[in-house]
């Protein structure tokens, strides 16, 4: 299973870097086309915007580590480490709670503007949205691994106390 996960995560890291490179790209040829021959086009900026969502949101869900999450623990860092068990069950059983809520009404929201095309590209706004749903699923998951660590006194956070 950690070999699957890697593998998993080996393609995902190539998969999101090829879309910041196109995204890149894009954006060199949006500097191209309006500055150097005078058009204005408009399918750059939609998919430097598509791209971008894409980026943020698969790879938080296929990319990267829990370790690797910016965490602001200004107080947290000076509070007893069963204050800080306690917040890390109560705030990640929240946000689970809240990605698995939304994902029906989601689901529904993505079929519903499968009706729907974007302006310049003619993309299929479901397509465009279905990224939340692995997106959700996993954070949620990812949140209850870290309710179940927080209530067993395990996980990265709880090592860096011993």
């Amino acid at each position: 299973m950690i070999k699957f996960a890697a593998n998993v995560r080996n393609v995902s890291e190539k998969i999101a870097a090829i879309l910041l490179a196109s995204m890149f790209v894009t954006f060199l040829l949006q500097i191209f086309f309006r500055y150097v021959v005078g058009w204005s086009v408009g399918w750059t900026i939609e998919y430097v915007s598509i791209a971008w969502l894409w980026i943020i949101m698969f790879g938080y869900a296929f990319v990267i580590r829990e370790t690797d999450v910016i965490k602001l623990d200004l107080l947290y860092a000076y509070i007893p480490l069963r204050a800080q068990r306690t917040l890390n069950f109560i705030t990640n059983l929240t946000c689970g709670i809240i990605m698995v809520y939304s994902l029906p009404k989601s689901i529904g929201y993505i079929d519903f503007m499968s009706i729907e095309r974007t302006a310049y590209l003619r993309l299929n706004f479901a397509l465009l949205f279905s990224i939340y749903v692995p997106f959700a699923s996993i954070v949620a998951l990812r949140c209850f691994y870290n309710v179940w660590n927080a209530f067993t006194g395990e996980g990265y956070e709880m090592d860096a106390h011993t």
